[in-house]
């Protein structure tokens, strides 16, 4: 039976342009400057502990103070390669910001995000890209998985003078980047024009369309490569494994939020009228605010604890909140069923009574799993096992991202896992010296 209470087209494309607006306007030069200034330039910054990539943030706050914005892009660049994404989409209010000394003292941190996001910017609307590769080492290696760790990794790589090929699974590069981040904080494309920025180094090739256990193993790239890089993230869904759990239209967040991104057109994406998102952790949020921003009517996250313990952040919790969205807590999906009118999932919680929701539409976000690593490799606590150096179980294999258990699931964490394998890497390759 179809459900007629999902539908495209539910807000026409103005409206729709102005919901799905640039969550965070970029800050023009006099903004930067005003915002640059609220800095204490703090010798022993707390901020730049917080960050995975270590970003020397006072310097390129002070760097755009006194009119230095593209050294300041520098300075990011040196640490983050893909700092324009992670101005974008880190969870600032838990990482740099969050650790601010201004946000200690007045609760208003200083807008590192937006001004990192200001410098590089401007370096990368540049026609030059800012980097030189090392004379070439006559090394290669193969980096699976084209997402924030691979790129970095291929792009770190590329600069030490070893040639890096990226086979990625997907039709584009840039993994969730590409796939998995709301529309509304990664607008006008940016995700691939960051990609072929950064390709503009030089000695990186790519290959889409192809999967590791496929159309290649670890043994074959390993007979033509001098070494293999692994940022496959987690390719896989958890299951509800709840009765009904297959009833149609439930269907993953991380499904909904890439048709989302990949869409000709957002008034071509349908949506119900009443939409409930299972999970409390980011992809919930993005998920159930973007439903909202299409026009559905009702949208309710369920959440099996309490607001405190959702993995997304107070911020985001109170973004989804000032969109619509209704949240529920406590609430352990029990099963399942089609009715005349769509689907009621039932709930048990605990120390309260029993509830259902109807919907017409229900997304699950309860977490990702690994798709089955290769054989060869170990796994630890169901994600690839490395050691501090990022390598793996057999001989000439790193990984790094989502895909290790080595830190949070963030993009900027698998920057730093991919730019940090590789140097690793070369020092294996070459013995440390550039060519």
């Amino acid at each position: 039976m179809t459900n007629t209470g999902i539908a495209a087209n539910r807000l026409d494309r103005a409206q729709l342009s102005e919901c799905f607006a640039d969550l965070h306007a970029p800050l023009d030069a006099h903004e930067a400057a005003v915002a640059a200034d609220r800095c204490y330039f703090c010798y022993d910054a707390p901020c730049v502990t917080a960050c995975p990539t270590g970003i020397d943030i006072p310097l390129f706050i002070r760097q755009i103070s006194t009119g230095m914005a593209d050294a300041a892009a520098r300075t990011i660049f040196d640490s983050n390669i893909l700092g324009g994404m992670c101005a974008r989409v880190c969870p600032v209010e838990n990482l740099c910001e969050g650790a601010c000394v201004r946000e200690e003292s007045e609760r208003d941190p200083v807008q590192i995000g937006r001004l990192q996001r200001h410098a590089t910017d401007g370096l990368m609307a540049q026609k030059t890209h800012p980097y030189q590769r090392a004379s070439n080492t006559g090394k290669n290696v193969a980096v699976v998985g084209g997402g924030a760790a691979g790129l970095a990794a291929a792009h770190r790589l590329a600069l030490l003078g070893i040639d890096a090929h990226i086979l990625e699974s997907r039709e584009k590069l840039g993994g969730l980047n590409e796939y998995g981040i709301a529309a509304y904080k990664v607008v006008n494309d940016f995700a691939q024009k960051e990609v072929e920025w950064l390709l503009q180094i030089g000695g990186i090739t790519h290959q889409c369309g192809v999967m590791l256990g496929r159309d290649f193993t670890l043994a074959s790239l390993l007979a033509e490569f001098d070494a293999v890089f692994l940022g496959i993230g987690l390719g896989d869904t958890r299951d509800l494994g709840i009765d009904g759990a297959d009833t149609p239209n439930v269907t993953p967040a991380t499904e909904f939020i890439a048709d989302l991104r990949q869409a000709s057109a957002l008034d071509k994406v349908a949506i119900g009228r009443r939409v409930v998102v299972i999970g409390g952790g980011m992809t919930a949020i993005d998920a159930a605010v973007q439903s909202k921003l299409l026009g559905a009517s009702e949208v309710t996250i369920a959440y099996r604890r309490g607001a405190s313990d959702m993995p997304a952040s107070q911020y985001e919790q109170e973004l989804a909140l000032s969109k619509g969205v209704q949240m529920r807590f406590h609430a352990t999906p029990q099963k399942m069923e089609t009715t005349a009118d769509g689907i009621k999932v039932h709930f048990a919680v605990k120390g309260d009574d029993d509830f259902a929701l109807e919907a017409d539409q229900i997304f699950t976000a309860i977490g990702q799993v690994l798709d089955p690593p290769p054989p060869e490799i170990a796994v630890e606590n169901g994600k690839i096992k490395i050691d501090a150096q990022y390598k793996t179980s057999m001989d000439g294999v790193w990984a790094g991202g989502d895909c290790t258990g080595l830190g949070d699931d963030l993009t900027v964490t698998a920057v730093a896992h991919g730019r940090d394998a590789a140097i690793q890497i070369h020092s294996t390759l070459t013995g440390g010296k550039h060519g």
